[in-house]
């Protein structure tokens, strides 16, 4: 079962490209803090920047450079089902472990909508598969009883991961879900309370910028030390928050940036943060010693 500390890895560009002298350092970085796995192209990747072809070759490079020595997660879904079930199986293709596939955005799905559309990738994928519930970011939620509907019924849909900041809906899946499936954290603020509530880890933002802090966390909980646990999250508190300073990953790439492991660089719509936000920024930074 995926576990622990998986970092959402930003998509490091410069002069217009994906650096990949930067991508080196960062996946470095979480060998080295052992993280115990890699979510590529998902939000905090700006996927949706990132052209199909590019999109290939970045995967490929991480895959070949990691050598299966952690678990890998490409995110494929869109709000097309056919270009969600290409996606899936060239990530599928390429020897990721994991696909994780979003709640369709825009359409607002119902509830046998969203039913439907995983099976359907499901039915056509081999890859296991992690839900991704962010409605913050895509309108629609899918309800404990749809997702452990899917869980019960197609055994290759294996997690989900857990953005609606609602515990009691976390709780309801955890309770009732089948041998074998697995919630994630999808919110930093929110790994301890959810990992209490029976999530086994975080796909996590803020692991770009503290990854053995981010993994401590996770794991004392996975110990079940939520006296250590808990220190460290409300050790941790600030440093979460300023990562949503302004809208994912904005923030997370500029604490990059400050600290000199990528380029100041976004493809928009994503762009510099606002002068008083980077000031505020740096302040926490400066607080944690991340930065001088």
């Amino acid at each position: 079962m995926l576990k622990g500390s998986i970092v959402a890895l930003v998509t490091p560009f410069k002069k217009g490209k994906i650096d990949y002298n930067a991508v080196d350092r960062l996946l470095d970085m979480h060998l080295a803090a052992k993280t115990d796995g890699i979510l590529l192209c998902g939000t905090t990747g700006e996927s949706p920047a990132l052209a199909g072809d590019e999109k290939e070759f970045f995967v490929n490079y991480c895959l070949h450079k990691l050598e299966k020595r952690l678990p890998v997660i490409v995110g494929t879904g869109t709000n097309n089902l056919s270009k969600t079930i290409s996606a899936t199986t060239k990530a599928q293709s390429q020897g990721a472990d994991y696909a994780l596939v979003i709640t369709p955005y825009y359409n607002k799905p119902t509830q046998n909508g969203l039913y439907q559309y995983f099976k359907a990738v499901a039915e056509n994928v081999a890859i296991p598969l992690i839900i991704y519930n962010v409605p913050g970011r895509t309108g629609v939620n899918i309800t404990s009883a749809t997702t452990l509907r899917l869980a019960h019924d197609f055994p290759g849909i294996v997690g989900i991961k857990e953005s609606s900041a609602n515990l009691v809906q976390t709780s309801e899946i955890v309770k009732g879900a089948p041998e074998g499936f697995f919630v994630l954290s999808g919110e930093d603020a929110l790994n301890m309370p959810l990992m209490s509530c029976g999530a086994v880890g975080t796909v996590s933002v803020t692991a770009n910028i503290v990854p053995e802090k981010i993994r401590e966390l996770t794991h004392y909980c996975l110990e079940g030390n939520y006296l250590a646990a808990r220190k460290q999250h409300l050790e941790l508190l600030e440093l979460n928050a300023a990562m949503f300073l302004e809208t994912s990953p904005i923030p997370v790439k500029e604490a990059l940036a400050m600290m000199g492991i990528i380029e100041r660089e976004f493809r928009l719509p994503m762009c510099f943060l606002q002068e008083e936000n980077y000031l505020k920024l740096q302040a926490v930074l400066q607080k944690y010693k991340l930065v001088k």
